[in-house]
């Protein structure tokens, strides 16, 4: 006992002798002090700011110092993307082109069809909408490999959104039509007003995570209502939820089942399976999945119309309108109750056709090492949507499946989308009656293989080796829009991804540090058990920003942490702790709140006679805290550039040892 109380005495004696080693500068290693950054102008900073916030790409630098006719041709180029690279265009360039639009376009054809029907549209729409959108996309677009449009999920979303607006979308076709190209141009006026106002950062706060599983309950749920089809069902529920479905489905097993088209669509679902394991088998036969679709619509179609299966009960699509887009400038919505509801479906749909675009986009110009300027793109997507809605086209966007197909056939740029385009138009002028006697059955196997792809169990075991509460927000998205409806899932997934940034926010990390073994190096004591505590001194890391929605947490975290190092010193009587370190290295801002935390912890400390010392305060803060007057509260001799100067002014004898 009297040798514990001997050692803290002594303890003290090298604590006390810190005030007399300032008295000697020559015997004390040299400390460089934390430098405060130069005062900015109060413009210039909040002009910095706001070009970091929204410019971070410095879109206009190509623009500087440059005459005005380079300039107005810089600016055409950079809203018709088509300009620039369409200059040193090559009859190679078009031959990758042309094979890869045609090869897309065998496959978009029966894939528009029936998301068209998805949506609760006549087959035409989804034709239509696979015409001039690719148009304008090629002129305006920047990625050189996205297929443009409708697609699967966004299909079912709006046709949910619709429906849950107008019930019954055959007795009312025409307005339900009407709304249907409301909502795509109020999709298409949120999708630019996102980029030009340099928004695209908010697609962001939907997670990974919540996108795979959102994406995953909405394939099995696209997947259940091809039931109708696939099995010959006639009346068949409205709800998209798997209980109601199911329900659906087997009330009507003894009655309402079709042998001929239950046979015909599991022989051209195993098809397509077969196709798609070919594909993937061997890279070189990429093109068999892809005109898959294409052959089972012929062969089905030929097989009902020479059998005449339809007069058995096989179900067949009837009829296709003949011809281009008609106009539908006068069918939207500008006024009244129809239009908000047009606005609010075409926002969810932006979003979600947004989330799609971008991800595929960034996905194939980070395998062919090019930028994607995501701003440019919600301006292309969002035009090419507004045009859409005008020209009877409801929602396109990227489309995975073709925009794999579109890469690896080895398409060049955007005029791939242009060729896709024109063979559509050559099918709506020419061959739409052809697919009078097609069978639902066969639309309905090849959106269940469309699909399935998109159900992705890898990356939901990755999501949950790597972040179980990100496997919550997938589990959670993928449940709501399997038992509940896609809005619930869209809902919760959203939830979900605002809830754990929050959970971030506000609960920042905190961890002890200790000095490992043989170095000046102070780490997590958690991730290195090597490292040891420093003898009367806490040193506390702080992991994020200090702001008002974690300060208040981050002083009382401080204090728990010291309440508890008190007490194992209590029962080891090991010197008392008499300096509490923060290292702010993580700590790239702090608010009025954070500085009032600073204040309240150095005043709790000060009863506790313990002394708070900062280590290495970034510029921001350091500056923030000179203007409170914190540090000279504080103590500007008490901030230090580092753990290890902030250590040896506190631990001299530690130092000594080391030396």
């Amino acid at each position: 006992m009297s040798s514990a109380v001997h050692s803290t005495q002594e303890y003290d004696m090298d604590i006390r002798s810190l005030s007399s080693s300032h008295r000697h500068p020559q015997d004390a290693p040299y400390v460089h002090k934390v430098g405060l950054p130069p005062k900015q102008n109060l413009f210039k900073e909040f002009k910095a700011t706001v070009k970091e916030t929204f410019f971070a790409d410095d879109p206009l630098r190509s623009f500087k110092d440059q005459p005005r006719s380079k300039k107005f041709i810089l600016g055409l180029q950079a809203i018709f993307p088509i300009l620039e690279w369409g200059r040193s265009y090559s009859f190679a360039k078009f031959r990758g082109d042309l094979i890869a639009g045609l090869t897309i376009a065998s496959l978009c054809i029966p894939q528009d069809i029936g998301y068209a029907k998805l949506a609760n549209l006549d087959p035409q729409y989804g034709l239509y909408s696979s015409f001039v959108p690719p148009l304008i996309y090629a002129f305006m677009g920047s990625s050189r490999d996205i297929a443009i449009g409708p697609v699967a999920v966004v299909s079912l979303l709006l046709g949910t959104l619709l429906q849950s607006e107008i019930a019954d979308p055959v007795a009312n076709a025409a307005e339900y039509r009407r709304l249907a190209f409301t909502a795509t141009f109020f999709a298409g006026i949120t999708q630019v007003t996102l980029g030009f106002l340099r928004l695209g950062f908010l697609i962001d706060f939907l997670s990974h995570a919540a996108i795979v599983g959102f994406m995953g309950g909405a394939a099995i749920t696209i997947a259940l209502q091809q039931l109708k089809g696939f099995l010959g069902i006639k009346k068949f529920t409205k709800n998209t939820d798997i209980v109601s479905v199911m329900h659906s489905v087997f009330a009507s097993a003894h009655h309402g089942w079709n042998w001929q088209t239950i046979v015909m669509g599991v022989s051209l679902l195993s098809f397509l399976l077969f196709a798609k394991y070919i594909g993937k088998k061997n890279k070189k036969l990429f093109w068999v999945p892809a005109i898959g679709p294409l052959i089972s619509v012929i062969l089905s179609t030929f097989f009902v119309y020479i059998t005449r299966a339809d007069k058995d009960g096989v179900q067949i699509v009837k009829h296709i309108e003949k011809g281009i887009n008609p106009s539908s400038v006068n069918q939207i919505y500008f006024s009244g109750d129809h239009m908000l509801k047009g606005v609010r479906i075409g926002i969810v749909a932006a979003m979600i056709a947004l989330t799609e675009a971008i991800a595929i986009g960034r996905t194939f110009a980070a395998m062919k090492d090019y930028q994607l300027d995501g701003n440019k793109e919600m301006v292309a997507l969002g035009t090419m949507n507004i045009v859409g809605s005008m020209t009877s086209c409801y929602v396109a966007t990227g489309s995975f499946s073709r925009s794999a197909v579109n890469f690896m056939s080895g398409c060049q740029t955007a005029v791939s989308n242009i060729v896709m385009s024109i063979v559509v138009f050559l099918t709506l002028q020419f061959i739409t009656p052809l697919f009078k006697y097609t069978p639902n059955a066969v639309l309905s196997a090849i959106i269940i293989s469309a699909v399935i792809g998109l159900v992705d169990y890898d990356a939901a075991y990755l999501i949950w080796k790597i972040d179980k509460f990100d496997f919550v927000a997938c589990m959670g998205a993928f449940f709501g829009v399997v038992f509940v409806s896609v809005e619930i899932g869209l809902l919760i997934a959203v939830s979900i991804s605002f809830f754990k940034l929050l959970l971030q926010v506000t609960r920042p990390r905190t961890a002890i540090l200790g000095k490992l073994p043989r170095t000046a190096v102070y780490r997590n004591i958690l991730q290195y058990p090597e490292a040891t505590k420093v003898p009367g001194v806490l040193i506390v890391r702080v992991d994020s920003a200090i702001y008002f929605s974690n300060s208040n947490y981050i002083k009382e975290r401080i204090l728990r942490w010291l309440i508890d190092e008190e007490e194992l010193v209590n029962k080891s009587s090991k010197p008392k702790i008499q300096f509490l370190i923060v290292e702010m290295s993580p700590v790239t801002d702090i608010d009025t709140s954070g500085i009032h935390a600073l204040e309240e912890l150095y005043r709790s400390l000060q009863k506790r006679e313990i002394q708070l010392i900062l280590a290495n305060p970034g510029p921001v803060v350091i500056d923030k805290l000179h203007a409170s007057d914190l540090a000279q509260l504080i103590g500007e001799d008490k901030i230090f550039l580092t753990v290890a100067n902030a250590v040896a002014a506190c631990s001299p004898k530690l130092m000594v040892e080391e030396v």
